[in-house]
């Protein structure tokens, strides 16, 4: 019999912790998967039983006893904590925090996992003498006892007493002290999701009819597929479609999206197509809407779960079908503690549900169109092309604007303006592109050269006119905007542009034309955006500025003009993924123009128009910079022909992260190159020194052969006491 239980903490420990099994328990019954309260120190904490075991490495005395089972059912199944546990270790973070993760934070704190139903039924009594002895004017206990003899004996929930109007809980508080009533509570029973569709898609391309039959003969098996559709050739009809065919087998679809901002429109199309209910998971719901989204996807109730990155750990019932639109997304990838990869985890996690995974993108990422071509067919890799716009929409027209030959006003070209003013006098909508929010990058004396600079970053602050102050936009520290430079007692000018700065000049040159921005600093609180949509769509708004928020998988049908007014930001980066990211941003940018009748014309402003990127987006589209792309990536050995592992560290002071990369520098050996220690691109940020060690190795084997050794060593080292150090495996940020 096992007679100890291997537990994981939310600690930043990388280990389990050995307990023996509460003195009400039955060792034999405990499953893993399941949380337990257990003594951590001088405290209570939650845990989660990982697994049992006859055996300790422990002295007997220093072994503690759990002291309560929480679950009688684990929060975890067994195929995904088994997924949780192999990505702890993949990404070597420790445990705990992986599975808590995963779990919303109620949980963490030992809240019940079943949601307990509350259901009133009438009683006997009731039935045969509650309306006779109810007075005729006791018109509140009449119209709720109406609701209950109605709903019979299985009763009625909350819901439907709430709609009889009345001011239930007090009447039936009445109801039950009279005995007419009766009150149950119960936990919350699994159910199927409903199969229903409220409305039928428009017809289909032949490329989405493809697309469709082949997702829906994969349900059932596991296989990578890959979406490759044009902006606006109907991916998410595509979705929609092999998701019906999921809930008509009482099964779950589990849809990741890359940016909170698109759940709101996404879960909007979904119900306005399906009957059942959706469960929608993201970052921005209190504590209680996740639990409970969290419950109905675990029971089942939910038939389609929508959310961004930490709902590929959602726990499905019944899984029939994985989406990950915008497959290509950075926002994908985790920054800070638990560094996962969504796309990547969701993959795995099909393949171990059994279950085919769709992603789906205008723009795929080097690393997916790579997976295409490996020979190893347990891989189950499949590329569906949508080539064409849905319905009779035409693909943009790409024009680049060379700025060496036209000199920019306030950021803004001479063709530039005229296109715009064409394109409004034909009724279109306009929408400018610049990936730089605030007025101006920098506040410079052109006196003596000073530029206002950031006192913990080695960054310039941004100027915000609007507020008249001074921004980090690396740590956040702000400051009054000064009226003289406070070196030389000049006057300091804003120089360079950003979206704020382009929305004054529009406001000057198109006097009387609705302009609006959308970035972070003009749309912060929630429903904002939703808000700022819905004035775009009814076409109170002409002229749209915006930052990224506009270019992820929006509609404008009216946009007929798209400016990318600063395509010279990763023409020339030191991160060997800048140029893909530049390509996948211009191409889902120029994708927002000619969306349905109106044609559409996409102009790209340049000082460097014969960059080959740019040539190539603009003779060949994204396939062309795809293809060569990875040709030159496996000539130079990078990722998706290699993989990478950084180890960062920050201090500070400067000197004692190198020291500690060093040190582990020294300890690393076996099949794998190292790059470093050198200072981060962007060396001091909020007050602390960084620097870093980039490890190469030929695939994902060799690479974790060498990180399984090697970091359990790097918390022995000297240096680790004086710097703040983490592993980022398959970084995406190379910062």
């Amino acid at each position: 019999m096992s007679s100890y239980l291997a537990i994981a903490i939310d600690t930043p420990l990388r280990r389990l912790f050995d307990y023996r099994a509460p003195a009400d328990a039955d060792p034999g019954r405990l499953v893993p998967g399941q949380r337990l309260w257990v003594p951590f120190g001088r405290r209570r904490a939650v845990g989660i039983l990982v697994a049992t075991k006859a055996h300790s490495e422990l002295p007997e005395q220093k072994i503690r006893r759990a002291l309560e089972v929480i679950d009688a059912v684990p929060v975890f199944d067994a195929g995904l904590l088994e997924l949780l546990v192999w990505s702890a270790d993949y990404y070597r973070h420790p445990v705990g925090e992986v599975l808590a993760a995963a779990l919303p934070t109620p949980l963490r704190q030992g809240a019940a996992a079943a949601a307990l139903e509350t259901r009133w039924s009438p009683t006997p009594l009731g039935i045969g003498a509650a309306f006779a002895a109810l007075s005729p004017r006791a018109k509140r206990l009449r119209a709720v006892m109406t609701a209950l003899v109605d709903g019979g004996a299985a009763g009625i929930d909350a819901a439907t007493l709430a709609a009889t109007g009345t001011d239930w809980r007090g009447a039936i508080r009445t109801l039950i002290e009279r005995g007419y009533a009766s009150r149950t509570t119960s936990i919350g029973l699994d159910s199927q999701p409903e199969p229903g569709t409220r409305a039928t898609g428009p017809p289909l391309s032949p490329g989405q009819e493809q697309a469709v039959a082949t997702i829906t003969r994969r349900l059932g098996t596991f296989g990578t597929l890959l979406l490759d559709g044009v902006t606006g050739s109907g991916k998410t009809e595509v979705y929609l479609r092999a998701i019906e065919a999921v809930l008509a087998q009482g099964q779950q679809a589990l849809v990741l999206v890359p940016e909170i901002a698109l759940t709101p429109q996404l879960t909007q199309r979904f119900q306005d197509r399906f009957a059942t209910r959706l469960a929608v998971l993201h970052s921005s719901l209190t504590d209680r809407e996740r639990l409970d989204a969290w419950r109905q996807t675990r029971t089942g109730a939910a038939g389609i779960v929508i959310g961004t990155r930490s709902a590929v750990f959602a726990p499905l019932s019944r899984p029939g079908l994985i989406v990950v639109d915008e497959e290509h997304d950075a926002s994908y990838k985790q920054q800070e503690g638990f560094r996962y990869s969504a796309r990547d985890l969701a993959i795995a996690r099909a393949q171990r549900l059994g279950v085919p995974v769709v992603l789906g993108s205008a723009t795929p990422s080097l690393e997916s169109l790579a997976r295409l071509t490996r020979a190893d067919q347990r891989t189950r890799n499949e590329h569906l092309v949508l080539p064409c716009r849905a319905g009779n929409a035409q693909p943009p027209r790409l024009g680049v604007i060379d700025l060496r030959q036209h000199a920019a006003n306030q950021g803004l070209s001479t063709p530039a303006m005229l296109a715009i003013r064409r394109h409004l006098d034909a009724g279109g909508q306009v929408l400018l592109y610049l990936n730089r929010r605030g007025y101006a990058p920098t506040l410079f004396c052109p006196a003596c050269g000073w530029a206002a600079p950031c006192k913990r970053c080695d960054a310039r602050l941004t100027v915000h006119k609007r507020s008249n102050r001074l921004v980090c936009h690396h740590c956040s520290a702000e400051e009054i905007a000064p009226a003289i430079c406070p070196s030389c007692g000049a006057q300091p000018k804003p120089v360079g542009q950003g979206t704020e700065r382009i929305e004054e000049t529009l406001g000057e040159v198109f006097p009387g034309v609705a302009a609006l921005r959308i970035d972070r600093d003009n749309i912060r609180r929630k429903g904002e955006l939703d808000a700022a949509m819905t004035r775009i769509h009814s076409g109170a708004v002409r002229l749209l500025i915006g930052t990224q928020m506009l270019t992820k998988g929006h509609h404008f049908p009216e946009v007929s003009l798209v400016v990318v007014l600063n395509a010279d930001q990763g023409l020339f980066s030191t991160d060997f993924r800048a140029s893909e990211r530049l390509a996948q941003t211009i191409i889902q940018v120029a994708g927002r123009a000619g969306r349905a009748e109106r044609a559409g014309e996409v102009l790209i402003q340049s000082e460097y128009p014969e960059h080959p990127l740019l040539l190539q987006l603009l003779e060949g589209g994204y396939g062309a910079f795809a293809a060569a792309a990875l040709r030159e990536r496996e000539q130079a050995g990078w990722p998706p022909y290699s993989r990478l592992a950084l180890l960062r560290a920050d201090a500070a002071t400067e000197d004692p992260p190198f020291r500690f990369l060093a040190a582990a520098r020294a300890l690393a050996s076996g099949p794998i190159s190292l790059l470093g220690p050198a200072a981060a691109p962007m060396q001091r940020r909020e007050g602390r020194y960084r620097a870093q060690l980039l490890l190469q190795a030929s695939g994902p084997g060799p690479l974790q052969q060498v990180l399984s050794g090697w970091i359990p060593r790097l918390d022995e080292l000297p240096e680790a006491r004086k710097v703040r150090w983490s592993i980022d495996v398959d970084p995406l940020e190379l910062f």
